[in-house]
């Protein structure tokens, strides 16, 4: 029951992040403020509207890759879960159950972490009118605000993922994922090297961050606890950088489709400015729990 309702909880997140997103694109066609950094984009017009101005791109497109990838992965762990209840195999049902296992904690933290992150972005391109009620949009970040909570914090989900779902099994469900991810990695197209390259040193990452968590927790379990939130994070941006790669293989096999040339760029945009993050996870995770619990209660 609370697997459901957290992935149910997960899909509120990104729902909230497409809708705040979809305002604020509209908002910046319209909104007419300064001239391009590369001169007057429409001359025509007394003032160039924001969407040409590098800092709202960043803010859009980090949340359209953040979106499309997180819609494939609420899919994927969907099909999945159609397979645990439908499949006439034990083994499939078996390792369909371990994937829903492994990612609700993923679905329902990341998702509405960064979903909630996602509506006060689009809340700062509307600049003052999206902190009125007018336009709806803080609307969104308070309705984005509740899901990082509601159905176990989001702390609680990264302590889940780390003290249970990895180990469960004897780490079954991990050992899958990694497989799986590895395994499109070895047998890529050379031309998707631009995507692939960068999932294949995070997903190293994410290995060395297990790794770590295997030799320095058992002794100290505090430095699972201090490291979990980082953990989390750091298993969904691979998890969404898996979904881009196969997205832009989609895209790629279907490049008459209109549209389809825009997944690339978005895709590209994920690797190039998102999924580095993964880089600074794993230091704040090897840094263990020393400085997070050395002051006493009292020095608070």
């Amino acid at each position: 029951m609370m697997n459901t309702a957290r992935l149910s909880v997960g899909v509120q997140g990104l729902a909230l992040s497409e809708v705040a997103y979809q305002n604020a694109v509209a908002y910046a066609k319209e909104r007419l403020a300064g001239r391009a950094l590369s001169g007057a984009k429409f001359p025509q017009k007394p003032a160039d509207p924001i969407i040409v101005h590098p800092d709202v791109r960043r803010m859009l497109m980090t949340m359209r890759a953040f979106n499309e990838a997180a819609r494939a992965l609420v899919l994927w762990t969907a099909l999945k879960g159609d397979i645990a209840r439908r499949s006439t195999e034990a083994k499939e049902r078996e390792a369909a159950d371990d994937h829903m296992g492994l990612m609700t904690p993923v679905i329902k933290g990341v998702l509405t972490d960064q979903g909630f992150a996602n509506t006060v972005a689009a809340q700062q391109i509307f600049g003052g009118h999206g902190y009125i009620a007018e336009h709806g949009m803080e609307q969104f970040v308070r309705d984005a605000r509740i899901t990082m909570i509601f159905e176990g914090a989001n702390g609680i989900q990264a302590l889940d993922l780390v003290g249970r779902k990895l180990p469960k099994d004897g780490g079954r469900a991990l050992r899958a994922f990694f497989a799986e991810v590895s395994g499109y990695i070895r047998e890529a197209d050379a031309a998707m090297a631009p995507y692939v390259k960068p999932l294949e040193e995070a997903l190293g990452e994410l290995r060395e961050a297990t790794q770590w968590f295997v030799h320095n927790a058992p002794g100290n379990p505090d430095n699972a606890g201090a490291g979990a939130s980082d953990y989390m994070q750091l298993f969904g941006l691979v998890a969404l950088g898996y979904m881009w790669c196969r997205i832009v293989d989609a895209a790629k096999a279907n490049s008459a489709t209109a549209g389809m040339d825009d997944k690339l760029v978005t895709g590209r945009f994920f690797m190039d400015r998102m999924l580095p993050a993964t880089t600074t996870h794993l230091a704040r995770i090897k840094a263990g729990a020393e400085s997070t619990m050395a002051l006493p209660a009292d020095a608070f």
